[in-house]
């Protein structure tokens, strides 16, 4: 298929019918902090307080596929397809493929018709992986870079409708975590990301594997600059958010999202597309009227 990612086609596999849409409460933390799956343990405090607008959290199954598809594309699949969420690549420079269809008009009218969207930014990549990703960290630009970039995602949300108190999701591929100076770049890159992104009032997502990338990031959280919600790459087959989740408690009360399988062909009401699985239970965006 056409490639989501430049560097997805350099990945090593690490390993519902539609949904309800929740409103929480208008304050959250920069990093939120876990707390017990449906145990009711108590949270630690969170280092830092950012005031941000009501989130909405959708919970079903959601796809994410290299070129948003067409408005009727997407009707036809609200209409027939178990689908209720759909990710789009937002921007950022190691995006992989044009998007003719994603405008503020689309992001609207896909809206209206009850799509709930999952805003994702193919940032710069970790320097100890492999291929020739158009931007690249290094420790010395990491804090730069990352304040860049974070502002470029909450710039390019605004531009498409996407509200403050949205979420936007970091694209971060899988990377050697052995490698303590990838792996401190890569932290520092994604703190300065996430702090520019809250401070334009935005929502701070990650996607990684769960082997790799992701587990780096939930060694260290929650801690300040953390992500608010966690998207882990695992392909288990299991659509699921809880059962073998990887973390422990991390990220739990809606904010967990689980890519389960890839490359899958999917017809629908006529038309066909190749997507990624995902289970949600995690912010979406929150589209302006």
């Amino acid at each position: 298929m056409a490639r989501h990612r430049l560097s997805k086609k350099h990945r090593t596999i690490a390993m519902a019918t539609g949904g309800v849409l929740l409103l929480a409460g208008g304050a959250l933390t920069a990093q939120a902090a876990s707390s017990g799956s449906g145990s009711g343990a108590t949270a630690p405090s969170p280092a830092r307080a950012v005031s941000l607008s009501k989130p909405a959290t959708y919970t079903g199954r959601a796809f994410d596929t290299c070129t948003a598809p067409t408005l009727a594309q997407m009707k036809a699949w609200k209409t027939a397809s178990p689908y209720g969420g759909a990710a789009v690549y937002i921007g950022g420079k190691n995006r992989g493929c044009a998007q003719p269809q994603l405008t503020r008009d689309w992001v609207k009218s896909v809206s209206a018709v009850g799509w709930k969207l999952i805003p994702l930014y193919v940032g710069a990549q970790p320097p100890c992986k492999s291929g020739s990703n158009p931007e690249k960290m290094t420790a010395a630009t990491a804090a730069s870079l990352g304040a860049t970039d974070g502002a470029d995602a909450g710039a390019k949300a605004s531009a498409l409708g996407m509200r403050p108190g949205s979420p936007v999701y970091l694209d971060m591929e899988g990377f050697d975590t052995a490698n303590t100076s990838c792996k401190d770049t890569v932290l520092t890159y994604t703190r300065a990301w996430n702090k520019a992104l809250h401070a334009k009032g935005y929502r701070t997502g990650y996607y990684g594997f769960a082997s790799s990338s992701a587990a780096a990031v939930a060694a260290v959280s929650p801690g300040t600059d953390m992500p608010d919600a966690l998207w882990y790459a695992a392909y288990d087959d299991t659509e699921s958010t809880t059962a073998n989740y990887p973390f422990g408690t991390k990220w739990s009360g809606h904010r967990r999202g689980h890519q389960y399988a890839i490359n899958k062909k999917e017809t629908y009401g006529g038309v066909t597309l190749t997507v990624d699985r995902n289970a949600w239970d995690a912010p979406v965006a929150v589209v302006a009227k």
